[in-house]
């Protein structure tokens, strides 16, 4: 597996916000959103390659109960399958982050989905290649669908603008299968100023429509640095 990084932090988004974890970030990634705060993994992906071994033993190091992988895209390698199972075998609670494009037949605790919308594509003028790479990419119903059958799940939703807001609704009614209380919405944004423009609005909607307001709290914490 090309992975990025492995450390300790705390977990800054979704359910398990505040929760001591290892995050295993894989470096990879078939999408190209034109805000990634990682493009260590995806634009400009660095990383080793690293044994299945490898990274069970650096994750070992760490004396933590709750291990993420993420990457980028992790659901690009297959070795996450041995990955996780020896994860679920030694007891560990595994979180995995995923675009939900891609569909492996893993075991893990909680399945943490991020959707990708149009307004996510990079630009058609100046990335024109990616650009039709990544929306022929982006939306991949059956994963879904296969996804949430499968596995305990959140599904978080990047919000940048209103816009982004109706699309979402539109989202859910395509898939009803998705249990409203399992969304997320979280505002686009590397630094706080930003991130409270949008949840300033974007909080009172998430409350006068029954979705739950996910704040990136890692950017409060430390800032947008690696290894956070």
């Amino acid at each position: 597996m090309r992975i990025a990084e492995i450390y300790q932090s705390l977990q800054g988004e979704g359910r398990l916000t505040g929760s001591e974890s290892v995050f295993v970030r894989t470096a990879s990634c078939n999408l190209r959103c034109w805000f990634c705060d990682s493009p260590y993994t995806s634009w400009n992906p660095t990383g080793k390659d690293l044994s299945v071994n490898e990274v069970l033993e650096r994750t070992f190091s760490f004396d933590c109960e709750q291990v993420v992988v993420t990457g980028g895209e992790p659901m690009l390698s297959a070795e996450l399958i041995p990955l996780c199972e020896a994860l679920d075998q030694a007891g560990k609670f595994v979180t995995v982050e995923t675009a939900g494009t891609l569909f492996l037949p893993i075991k893990c605790n909680l399945m943490s989905i991020s959707p990708k919308f149009f307004s996510s594509a990079p630009s058609p003028t100046n990335e024109s290649s990616w650009h039709q790479r990544h929306e022929q990419t982006r939306h991949a119903p059956e994963v879904i669908r296969d996804l949430i059958s499968c596995h305990d799940y959140q599904v978080k939703f990047v919000i940048n603008s209103k816009e982004d807001c109706f699309t979402v609704e539109n989202y859910l009614t395509e898939f009803p299968e998705i249990e409203r209380e399992r969304v997320m919405m979280m505002p686009q944004g590397t630094e706080p100023v930003g991130l409270k423009k949008i949840r300033d609005w974007l909080e009172p909607y998430c409350s006068s429509h029954s979705l739950t307001f996910c704040p990136r709290k890692q950017i409060d914490w430390f800032g947008l640095v690696r290894e956070t």
